[in-house]
């Protein structure tokens, strides 16, 4: 397959816990792609999965980063600006839901960054809302050593995702990945410090053959519309249980956060 050969696949659990006001929990089943990094700005693939061009699954450069910019020149310019300085370039990973049929929404990205021996350094997390608006979370140790599943990393809440919490308090996040394993916790606590919101997305990888394509592809026909559709449903048994709608506000000027802090 070429170009497309190190792509694997991630058959992930999504899980949303709302814990209050009123709680509301659910899980789904999805799955992402996880990318090579020196790839992604090349054009290339075949009509299963192709690289910038389409495909019944495709991953286009434009549906990340910064508009107007090379991908890989954004990524590096995070990195430097995060003072990342061990980075295995050639080992960084995209993990992300790939176009089907042309369409995609992806609520988050990760881009997984390695030192030398495999270890996490950095995650840069690109999350997206339904209001066509998103904000990067460059996830790294205070003291610029390894992320362990056991570390959290804790960031100020400051873009609009649902619109029934508050833009306020903060995120604490927690990855582990291995080779065939991903995993990232999210958990959103509001600004008495409390648990709001308890998120999660993790799962086995597979080598993205022909085979195993497909077979996602059938088991999952609509994913990213899947994706979209739950969105919105889980929107309205939220405001049907009574839970208040916030406006959005306008979206900071400052677009993506640098979190250097742990506990």
């Amino acid at each position: 397959m070429g170009v497309i050969s190190d792509v694997k696949i991630l058959n992930a659990q999504v899980m949303h816990h709302r814990l209050k006001p009123k709680q509301n929990k659910f899980l789904y089943s999805v799955y992402y792609l996880s990318l090579p990094f020196i790839s992604l700005d090349i054009r290339g693939g075949n009509w299963l999965l192709g690289f910038n061009r389409p495909s019944l699954f495709s991953f286009y450069a434009k549906d990340h980063g910064e508009r107007g910019t090379v991908l890989k020149d954004w990524v590096l310019g995070l990195l430097a600006e995060a003072r990342i300085e061990n980075a295995d370039m050639n080992a960084i990973r995209l993990i992300t839901m790939p176009r089907i049929l042309g369409y995609v929404f992806n609520p988050v990205s990760f881009w997984i960054v390695p030192d030398d021996a495999g270890n996490i350094i950095a995650v840069i997390c690109e999350v997206n809302n339904t209001f066509g608006e998103r904000h990067i979370y460059i996830c790294t140790q205070a003291d610029g050593n390894v992320i362990l599943p056991s570390d959290v990393l804790v960031a100020k809440k400051i873009f609009h995702v649902s619109p029934f919490l508050q833009r306020e308090g903060e995120y604490k996040f927690r990855f582990s990945y291995k080779e065939n394993f991903f995993a990232a916790f999210i958990d959103y606590m509001d600004d008495q410090s409390e648990a709001m919101l308890l998120t999660s997305v993790s799962g086995k990888m597979r080598d993205a053959s022909a085979k195993n394509l497909l077979g996602s592809f059938f088991r999952y026909p609509f994913m990213t519309l899947k994706v979209i559709s739950l969105i919105h449903w889980q929107a309205l048994v939220i405001f049907l249980k009574g839970i208040k709608y916030v406006p959005k506000p306008l979206q900071s000027s400052q677009k993506h956060s640098f979190i250097k802090t742990h506990s």
